[in-house]
C-alpha cells in the first residue's frame, strides 16, 4: 500500500514538473472543459435558415408586391399633399430610396441563403434518387440473369410435344418390328389422337 502512495505522488510530482516546465496548467483529460465565454451572440442555424426561407417566400409573392406597391403610394400621397409640418420626406425621397435600398440589400442574402439552402437539399435527393436508381438497376440486372437461367432450365426440361414424339417413335419402331401387326389396336389408337387434339 506504501508503495502505490509513493508512486502516486512521484506521478503527480512529475506531472507538476512538466506543466511549470511548459508555462501551461495541466489539462485534466477525465473532466470535460468549461464551456468558453463568447463575445458574439449564438443563433441556431438551421432555425435562422428556416426565418430566412419564408422571408424568401414571401417575398416571392405577389402579396409582396402588392403590399409594397400601397405602401410606396401611401408614403408619396402623404408626403406630396400633407401639410408640410407632417411631411417626413420632402420631394427627392431621399428616405424612401433609403429604406428601398435597406430592403433590398438585407433581402438579396436571405434568397441567396434560401437558394443554398435549397441547392444543399435538392443534393441530397438527387444522391439518393442516384442511389436508388443504382439500386433497382442492380435488381433489374439480377431478376435478367435469374430469367436467362430459367430459359436455359426450361430448354432443357422434356416438354408434352417432346414426350408426345418419343413415344409416337417407339410405338413406330414396335410396330415395324411385329410385322404390321401393331402393338395397340387401332381403335385405341384413334381415341389418343382425339385426345391428343383435345389436349392442345
Amino acid at each position: 500500500m506504501v508503495p502505490e502512495r509513493e508512486s502516486g505522488r512521484i506521478e503527480r510530482t512529475l506531472a507538476g514538473a512538466t506543466a511549470t516546465a511548459t508555462g501551461r496548467p495541466r489539462v485534466r483529460l477525465d473532466q470535460p472543459r468549461p464551456p468558453r465565454r463568447r463575445i458574439l451572440p449564438e443563433w441556431d442555424p438551421e432555425a435562422f435558415g428556416r426565418l430566412s426561407e419564408r422571408i424568401a417566400r414571401f417575398l416571392g409573392t405577389g402579396r409582396f408586391i402588392v403590399w409594397m406597391t400601397i405602401v410606396i403610394i401611401l408614403w408619396v400621397v402623404w408626403n406630396v399633399s400633407a401639410p408640410r409640418d407632417l411631411r417626413f420626406d420632402e420631394y427627392p425621397f431621399i428616405f424612401l430610396t433609403l429604406m428601398l435600398s435597406l430592403q433590398a440589400s438585407y433581402a438579396a442574402p436571405l434568397i441567396l441563403l434560401a437558394q443554398n439552402r435549397q441547392d444543399d437539399r435538392d443534393r441530397v435527393n438527387l444522391e439518393q434518387d442516384r442511389k436508388q436508381n443504382e439500386r433497382s438497376m442492380a435488381d433489374t440486372e439480377y431478376l435478367t440473369r435469374e430469367i436467362a437461367a430459367l430459359r436455359i432450365g426450361l430448354g432443357e426440361v422434356a416438354t408434352r410435344d417432346w414426350i408426345r414424339s418419343e413415344l409416337q417413335d417407339i410405338v413406330k419402331e414396335l410396330d415395324g418390328r411385329h410385322d404390321g401387326h401393331g402393338v395397340f389396336p387401332t381403335v385405341a389408337a384413334e381415341r389418343s389422337r382425339g385426345r391428343d387434339a383435345d389436349d392442345r
